[in-house]
């Protein structure tokens, strides 16, 4: 029975990724810096073990006799500049490394789509971006996409040194029940009984349920052949606009009116939606560029085909009960 340390075990991810570890027959360790506030982890048969990322000595100690570290823990939206978002998620990878590589264990870490850049994304001939896509731009303020690409960087740098086995999953926008950021800030919206879509709202947005991406994880951890690569986890199934608020609002037991707006007023009253777009996909895109906009407006641009065809990646939560679910959800613990 292999064991697991997970970090970010209380966060959207590791909610989903804990109990599909245990339906697997895995042996759960999870780090959390304050036991007695671990929730349901401290009721579900979990070992908590008393740390933290930016602590690397007990980092290690929680690491020993596992078989594989699964590095989910990482800020998204934190208060304050780059420093911010640099110590928790590049300064915790690098902790991470140094704890899998002490224990001898394999490294699955939690990267993101937003490592291939806002614009580059989006290929010029209509091609979805896989893995073999060129890493763009990023801007020097795009703090998240920035700090998420120097930790795979990191990773990657570390496996072909030797040092360990490691491969790194990368995730669009992830929602689910747990989830504290994208989906309150969409049912906040929501509650007030109208939708805002660009252009009909036919657009298939970049999402993918936390319970497919814990369903990855565990697949690519098994997987020989992912040691030094990475796989897009980033379109479990194609989900309009329209749809996903149509069934949110099933989720919250709220009437909804869609309101659709043409995407040339949207792109020439940008100074307004900037206001509109923190409140539905956050700070994770900088608002000053078009990368709020493009999510709400434009089809998802990536492909995930290598985690399906190599991983044998069959998403085992449907959008038509797993977007109705993540609102049920809020609706009962916002």
């Amino acid at each position: 029975m292999p064991t697991a340390l997970v970090t970010g075990a209380t966060g959207l991810v590791g909610m989903h990724l804990v109990p599909r570890l245990q339906r697997e027959g895995w042996r759960v360790r999870a780090l959390v810096r304050d036991a007695a506030r671990a929730g349901l982890l401290s009721r579900a048969d979990v070992t908590l073990a008393t740390g933290d990322v930016l602590e690397a000595t007990g980092f290690e100690r929680a690491a020993r006799g596992c078989d594989v570290v699964f590095h989910a823990a990482a800020v998204i939206t934190p208060r304050g500049g780059w420093e911010a978002f640099r110590r928790p998620n590049v300064e915790g990878t690098r902790n991470a490394i140094a704890a899998a590589t002490s224990a001898k264990a394999r490294l699955v870490h939690v990267s993101s789509v937003a490592v291939y850049g806002d614009n580059d994304r989006y290929a010029a001939d209509g091609r979805k971006t896989d893995e073999s896509a060129p890493i763009g731009r990023i801007p020097e303020t795009s703090f998240y996409a920035r700090s998420k690409r120097e930790s795979e960087a990191l990773v990657f740098e570390a496996q072909r040194r030797g040092a360990l086995w490691a491969t790194a999953v990368r995730p669009s926008v992830l929602y689910g029940p747990f989830d504290r950021q994208f989906v309150p800030r969409l049912a906040r919206t929501l509650r007030h009984g109208f939708a805002p879509v660009i252009a009909g709202g036919r657009n298939t947005l970049a999402i993918v349920h936390a319970g497919n991406v814990a369903d990855g994880m565990v697949r690519v951890a098994q997987h020989d052949a992912a040691n030094g690569r990475a796989f897009n986890l980033a379109n479990d199934y194609d989900v309009t606009a329209r749809e996903f608020f149509e069934r949110a609002a099933e989720g919250m037991g709220r009437p909804l009116r869609i309101v659709s707006i043409p995407l040339l007023v949207a792109r020439a009253a940008f100074g307004a939606f900037k206001t509109l777009a923190p409140m539905i996909v956050g700070d994770r895109f900088n608002v000053a560029s078009n990368a709020s906009l493009d999510f709400l407006a434009r089809d998802n641009p990536f492909s995930s085909e290598l985690a399906r065809r190599e991983l044998g990646w069959d998403p085992p939560v449907h959008p038509d009960e797993g977007i109705v679910e993540a609102f049920r959800w809020w609706a009962a613990h916002h």
